[in-house]
């Protein structure tokens, strides 16, 4: 990487250029003062390079590097030699040399910088962190994060390239459609009073270029939506976005897992694979299961459903609840019969945070024998829930009842993860993709009496459940599936509706009126009366999926300008108020709230 201020990066020399003269740039990383001897640490995103100054054999050289310090951007010249014997560092790939200078310019010095780039700290706060993005994006760590994310991005790439997929960049202005999260709009200057949204997806358009004949497409999307930003999602993402045309969702998952397999072997070779080929299970496995629909398979402790064995006890904490239609289900925790009350009382709070009305503990004893404050109900039916849950002596049994069956499964699922960290069971390293398909197709939205579209509206029913969407819309299923890793939706998408009259029921029934359809998915609809073929896709979460790999549990840790939990960039000062001038011309004026 040879430039006019460089021959050679800082990560590149090896005992192989011993003797050769050679000009390096980067910061300074540490320097260490020995009166006639400076030793500097050299760094690009490379790598480092030790170079040293020698008063008595380079005098100016040692002279114009006495001012430099930490984060000072310097050039040195000199020539490579080896280490002496001794004080090689086998941390660093060109620890085995040391250039000695004999030129030493400053380029540009530094400021102290508010915290520390050449070495961790823990505890840095994260608003530091993104007021000074550029010097934080500095830090090593951060660049190996950053670097992760490129070679991921590269390898998606290349991988969908070479199984025929082509690239093709959608519009970043497009019309507001309602698509499940409030849009981002943006005033038009030339027409008054009309306005574009930011894509939350480019779905629409991606459907379109399939019934344009582009058979495998793909693209790097940059979306958003105006929602709350969590650990797992911001106001702005970027998703490996795909779509195939004549394929069925047996095809798309196929496809799609091959390309998974590929890029996680090469840009993570040391991590296993759990599961080759994924698993599949359908929405209600994963939920009778584990509670979740993004399972983390990595561990057990599965949920058991314990309906039966206890729809005769006389325990209105069981009784109501199944009565109601609902269902009792539990785990087993291995060898947590002796979880204080402080413990017990922590997992109760955590299941009713989640959604749980409450939530029974029994400790197996010695004998075989329940103890807790539920125990005493369970009198006789100790073996059949022993044995239903797979729980012997020393082992404690955690049940959520629940009218609302899929709710108390969530709760559960939610306390199988808290113990699976208690008990270090979430193995680190290991990647656990699982299939989830078969979703409900429509969910019932009480308050505005309608039926909502559990993914997006575009989701074909499974063709078996066509007629139910006439008779009973709760019971059809949907050509949905979804990607999991280790406990993220790593991606989601679907075979789509590809006929008119079958989209157009379905979004009749999410209580569009014909009038409204047609101004809202105008394009869509017209264009599937133009041959539109059989089609299916996906959008995986790029940043998610490198969060995943780079093991951190917050996208912003691999976005390189994210918005803070408020969605304020804090470097950029946004958003922020603009010129009475530009609102006029917007044709727009602010109304100040209550």
């Amino acid at each position: 990487m040879s430039t006019a201020f460089r021959t050679h990066t800082c990560g590149e020399l090896r005992a192989s250029h011993d003797g050769e003269r050679v000009t390096l740039a980067g910061w300074v990383h540490r320097r260490r003062d020995h009166g006639h001897l400076a030793f500097f640490d050299l760094r690009d995103r490379h790598g480092i390079t030790q170079v040293i100054t020698n008063a008595e054999d380079a005098a100016d050289a040692h002279a114009a590097a006495e001012p430099a310090r930490n984060e000072w951007v310097v050039q040195v010249e000199g020539v490579v030699r080896a280490r002496p014997e001794g004080t090689s560092n086998k941390e660093l790939p060109t620890g085995g040399i040391e250039v000695a200078v004999d030129r030493f310019s400053v380029l540009n010095p530094s400021k102290v910088p508010p915290f520390y780039i050449n070495e961790e700290q823990a505890g840095l706060d994260e608003a530091l962190r993104l007021k000074h993005r550029y010097l934080d994006l500095r830090r090593p760590l951060m660049q190996q994060r950053m670097l992760l994310r490129a070679r991921l991005a590269s390898a998606i790439r290349q991988a969908l390239e070479d199984d025929g997929f082509v690239e093709i960049e959608t519009p970043l202005l497009i019309r507001s459609t309602p698509e499940g999260a409030r849009d981002f709009v943006v005033p038009s200057r030339v027409q008054p009073g009309h306005f574009y949204a930011l894509p939350q997806s480019p779905q629409q358009l991606k459907q379109i270029l399939m019934v344009a004949g582009y058979d495998r497409y793909y693209q790097l999307a940059h979306c958003m939506r105006d929602e709350d930003t969590r650990k797992d999602r911001g106001p702005e993402f970027t998703q490996v976005d795909l779509e195939m045309s004549f394929v069925g969702e047996d095809d798309v998952m196929a496809s799609v897992e091959g390309m998974v397999t590929r890029v996680s072997r090469e840009v993570l070779p040391n991590r296993p694979i759990l599961h080759e080929p994924f698993p599949r299970l359908t929405y209600a496995e994963a939920m009778d299961r584990y509670g979740s629909d993004k399972p983390d398979i990595r561990f057990g402790l599965e949920l058991v459903d314990l309906t039966d064995v206890v729809r005769a006890v006389d325990f209105r904490v069981f009784t109501e609840p199944i009565a109601a239609g609902g269902a009792v289900r539990g785990i087993c925790a291995p060898g947590c019969a002796d979880y204080s009350r402080k413990q017990l009382d922590e997992l109760t709070d955590l299941a009713r945070r989640h959604g749980a009305k409450g939530l029974v503990q029994l400790s197996v004893t010695a004998d075989g024998s329940f103890h807790g404050p539920a125990a005493k109900f369970l009198e006789g039916r100790e073996a059949d829930l022993l044995v239903a849950t797979g729980a012997s002596a020393g082992d404690l049994v955690l049940i959520v009842a629940d009218a609302d069956s899929i709710a108390g499964a969530e709760a559960l699922g939610h306390l199988r993860l808290a113990m699976g960290d208690a008990l270090g069971l979430r193995r680190p390293g290991v990647l656990a993709y699982v299939w989830v398909h078969r979703f409900p197709m429509f969910t019932w939205e009480a308050e505005g009496q309608r039926w909502d579209a559990t993914h997006n509206p575009f989701s074909a029913p499974v063709p078996e459940d066509v007629p139910l969407m006439e008779s009973d819309p709760g019971k059809v299923r949907a050509q949905q599936y979804d990607l999991a890793l280790n406990g993220w939706e790593c991606g989601g998408g679907s075979v789509r509706i590809h006929q008119r009259p079958l989209l157009e029921q379905a979004f009749a029934l999410m209580g569009h009126s014909l009038e409204g359809m047609r101004d809202q998915f105008g394009a869509l609809l017209d264009a599937l009366e133009y041959g539109a073929p059989p089609h299916g896709g996906i959008a995986i979460g790029l940043d998610r999926w490198a969060a995943l790999f780079a093991e951190v549990d917050n996208i912003r840790e691999v976005m390189a300008f994210p918005k803070t939990q408020s969605g304020t960039d804090l470097m950029m000062d946004a958003p922020s108020p603009i010129a009475p001038e530009q609102l006029e011309e917007l044709h727009l004026r602010i109304v100040e709230g209550d």
